[in-house]
């Protein structure tokens, strides 16, 4: 057991929701499909904002077509776009089980929201929901207007292992050719499969999820691929330059909080500009309880005012990036 384990200070609200939650079990192929359904269930019994409009539809992706969801918050063209990858894993969340958030996160931002249905593990190993994120993303840029958005403001962001396929999304298009994205919004992202910065052993036994629980995430994403490629592990890019600008929202308590902020000053090194939101009190996967937490209701605000300045404000210290 670690020995700060029984040390972590969370906020009233979310301790109250910790204490309840147990931690997310060790992911095998055998008990993958379990992990699912309870997930599946527990998200249903989050809250479900109404916004303007909600369309399901398909958009061509490297190995077929892959299911989106596009929230409009408001009944208006021309909205500036995030294009989102939900958390779990790369192997136990969907589109259902981000609704809630997706949908807070059109109405908080103003933002079209096009919420991605990758491929998931262990089924499909990587690359595969790293291509598929980069395809939907790539094909939003293009085809904007088809669902109401704005071609030159496009960012990407997810939470989790969605925040990082959104962190390498920016890499591929960097290296690909485009498109080029307004701003990544990282909510407490996977950065570096083989992080041992301190923070990915204090909190190896934090609520929420533990160190084994996401080293069989990893495993199971990452096949028998290299854990330091950098479209695995961002962090082990030779070259963090010509990235997207962006926040990332960290929490005391996750194991990749030191990631988040070694990315974040790499990043800065190589020109670019990622400012880290450290929400004290907090830990991994904090910000779906937006509801009943205010400290993850104000992470939200923050995190999507951000949002709003890059891709929409010509004042923004972003806009010469857009």
């Amino acid at each position: 057991m670690n020995p700060q384990a029984n040390q972590l200070v969370l906020v009233p609200e979310l301790a109250a929701i910790m204490a309840a939650v147990p931690p997310l079990p060790v992911i095998t192929e055998d008990s993958v499909a379990a992990i699912r359904q309870r997930v599946v269930e527990a998200a249903g019994r989050q809250p479900r904002p109404d916004l303007h409009a909600v369309a399901d539809r398909l958009v061509p992706g490297p190995a077929g077509d892959i299911p989106v969801r596009v929230y409009r918050p408001v009944d208006a063209d021309d909205l500036p776009v995030l294009v989102f990858a939900h958390g779990g894993g790369w192997a136990i969340c969907g589109i259902e089980t981000h609704d809630g958030l997706c949908r807070e996160i059109a109405n908080r931002s103003g933002c079209l929201v096009v919420s991605v249905e990758y491929r998931l593990a262990p089924e499909h190993v990587f690359p595969a929901a790293a291509e598929d994120f980069y395809a939907a993303a790539r094909w939003v840029a293009e085809h904007a207007r088809e669902i109401g958005g704005d071609p030159d403001r496009v960012a990407v962001g997810g939470d989790s292992a969605g925040a990082n396929l959104a962190a390498v999304a920016g890499l591929m298009a960097r290296d690909r050719g485009g498109p080029r994205f307004a701003f990544q919004l990282l909510a407490y992202p996977g950065l570096d499969a083989v992080s041992e910065r301190p923070s990915a052993t204090e909190n190896a036994d934090a609520p929420m999820l533990n160190r084994a629980s996401s080293q069989s995430m990893w495993r199971a994403y990452a096949g028998g691929a290299d854990l330091r490629d950098p479209y695995l592990s961002p962090l082990h890019a030779d070259d963090l330059a010509g990235l997207p600008p962006g926040l990332i929202v960290t929490a005391q308590y996750d194991m990749g909080r030191d990631d988040a902020h070694a990315y974040a000053a790499s990043v800065g090194k190589a020109g670019g500009a990622v400012e880290v939101l450290e929400v004290q009190g907090a830990v991994h996967g904090f910000l779906s309880y937006y509801a009943q937490v205010p400290a993850a209701s104000g992470a939200l605000d923050h995190a999507c005012a951000a949002l709003r300045a890059a891709v929409a404000d010509p004042g923004s210290p972003y806009a010469d990036r857009l």
